[in-house]
């Protein structure tokens, strides 16, 4: 019997545990954009529960901030840069763009995660060009299956989209952002899709959702944060979210090779 068999055997055992345990609904968390901003991203690091911290390769407090949240005990992804449709002259330094070859495109993978001390997933930065083309994302979900034990998180930053179901095609653990927290950085709408995103978890027994390092949100996320089991909500890591998501999909896999 292979490990990966005995694994998948296993999730197959657990999997009516989690079942049972899903009466509560969950919300998981990630801040998007670190790298840039050291005062930011030690508040962001601080933010209490186990919410996840996305980095942004090549910036300068990147090694930094990974280190500061994984002696945190807090979960570290690598923020992979992607082509976007628009604004081109926003990418950030070392995008996957359409044009690499694939090898090209294998190369600048290994070197953003490499950069990123701690990196146990990746999520897209961007991407609303490069996430909608099948080819590039199996390209993708092949580098993160080679690399080892990464998941994904697609920020899903447009409806066009592909990442996702390709990265559950080709086995890799996913799952994709239901909530922008801060489409804009007031107040006001940050309570508003704060609010949203309890609704999803309420509906659908998960969430997730995303926010980035601006003074509104991490003010917010303080005071809100430390409520949510007094409302009924429990607050888990990405990485736990993804794999209570896959429970099942693996517990058929596990089925389908008796």
């Amino acid at each position: 019997m292979t490990v990966l068999r005995i694994v998948l055997l296993a999730t197959l055992l657990l999997a009516p545990q989690l079942h049972a345990e899903s009466t509560t609904p969950r919300i998981a968390i990630i801040i998007d954009d670190l790298g840039y901003k050291k005062q930011a991203g030690e508040r962001a690091i601080n933010l209490p529960g186990p919410i996840a911290f996305a980095i942004l390769p090549d910036t300068p407090r990147a090694t930094y901030l990974a280190e500061v949240a994984h002696a945190g005990g807090k979960e570290v992804l690598l923020h992979l840069p992607l082509q976007a449709t628009h604004d081109h002259e926003r990418e950030e330094p070392g995008s996957l763009v359409l044009d690499m070859s694939r090898d090209a495109f294998g190369k600048a993978f290994v070197d953003k995660v490499d950069s990123i001390p701690h990196a146990i997933g990746v999520n897209s930065h961007r991407g609303s060009l490069l996430t909608r083309h099948p080819g590039h994302m199996t390209w993708l979900m092949e580098e993160i299956l080679q690399y080892g034990d990464l998941f994904f998180v697609d920020s899903y930053t447009t409806a066009s989209s592909v990442a996702l179901s390709v990265a559950i095609e080709s086995g890799v653990p996913a799952v994709k952002r239901d909530v922008f927290l801060d489409p804009d950085a007031s107040p006001g709408t940050v309570e508003r899709e704060f609010a949203r995103l309890k609704k999803l978890a309420r509906q659908h027994g998960f969430a997730v959702g995303i926010g980035h390092p601006h003074a509104t949100t991490l003010e917010f996320l303080e005071k809100a944060l430390p409520t949510l089991q007094g409302d009924g909500y429990e607050l888990i890591s990405i990485s736990e979210l993804i794999a209570m998501k896959s429970a099942p999909a693996e517990s058929s896999m596990a089925l389908s090779a008796e």
